[in-house]
């Protein structure tokens, strides 16, 4: 059973006047179909306003389609009994951890979600200590978290909802507002997660190098989903790529570059180490 599935899922934004009338609707997203296996790593792509945070919204009942339905693990989003359920099963991380850390020690952050789920204090513990050490962050637990850099903070934020114990994290540009070497903790604590604990991630971003490892990636523009593969098939079609406003991995550019010039380097290359491997059997320059 596919533990994420939407079908012909449109969602409108609808505008109030003052007096709370509806003066108009904007469609956000369009007729959307996917299916998401258990422990699948899937990225979606987008330029601003392409409706790919609108998608997410949908994954965790935050929203619910205006046309079509969106099932997760089982169960219809847009029947509110099965909300509670829906939540427990998909975790969400927005861009800016401050709004999701609450507690004033790492720890007590942590096991926060659990506390009101109900679940026994011993239980508790070892849910904070096993979900801090799988995001690298157990040596902060007695930490105040504003001692903690931004992507300290985002790990206690993905902390927060493995403690919760989903089946799925829904990652909403988790690296935004992160330097470049935050954004590198963050995505590995990320793929941490799914390769070991086997959990399935959503990964929201527009930054490219981001999504190099997943399964699967979407691409949406204009509310709807206008390119999905791999990550190979998708940065193979650099030109495409351009034409929706989307930027690829500089290595891959840089490989595209050299083969329009002349090498005879393959489509989609991904990391330095493959461009290096092929710029090998090219051989020197002649």
């Amino acid at each position: 059973m596919n533990i994420i599935e939407t079908s012909h899922m449109s969602y409108d934004y609808i505008k109030y006047d003052e007096e709370g009338n509806a003066a108009g609707r904007t469609r956000a997203i369009r007729d959307v179909s996917l299916s998401v296996k258990p422990g699948q790593f899937i990225a979606i792509l987008g330029h601003n306003g392409s409706g790919k945070s609108t998608l997410a919204k949908h994954i965790n009942a935050l929203l619910v389609p205006t046309e079509g339905t969106v099932v997760v693990d089982g169960k219809n989003t847009s029947d509110a009994a099965n909300v509670w359920d829906v939540r427990q099963c998909a975790g969400m991380v927005f861009q800016n951890p401050d709004n999701q850390i609450i507690g004033q020690v790492v720890e007590e952050d942590v096991g926060f979600g659990p506390e009101n789920m109900g679940v026994p204090t011993e239980e508790i513990w070892q849910r904070v200590e096993e979900s801090l050490k799988a995001v690298g962050m157990y040596a902060y637990r007695k930490y105040s978290p504003n001692k903690l850099s931004g992507g300290q903070k985002q790990r206690v934020s993905i902390a927060g909802v493995l403690a919760m114990h989903p089946k799925c994290i829904v990652l909403d540009e988790p690296t935004a507002m992160l330097d470049p070497n935050g954004r590198k903790d963050v995505i590995r604590a990320a793929r941490a997660l799914n390769q070991v604990e086997g959990i399935t991630i959503l990964l929201i971003t527009h930054y490219m190098e981001e999504v190099i490892y997943a399964d699967t990636v979407l691409v949406m523009d204009g509310g709807e989903v206008v390119m999905q593969g791999t990550p190979r098939e998708i940065f193979s079609q650099v030109e495409r790529l351009k034409e929706l406003r989307l930027d690829v991995p500089q290595v891959t550019l840089l490989a595209y570059e050299l083969k329009k010039s002349g090498l005879p380097l393959p489509d989609g290359i991904l990391t330095a180490d493959e461009l290096a491997a092929e710029l090998k059997k090219v051989g020197p320059a002649r």
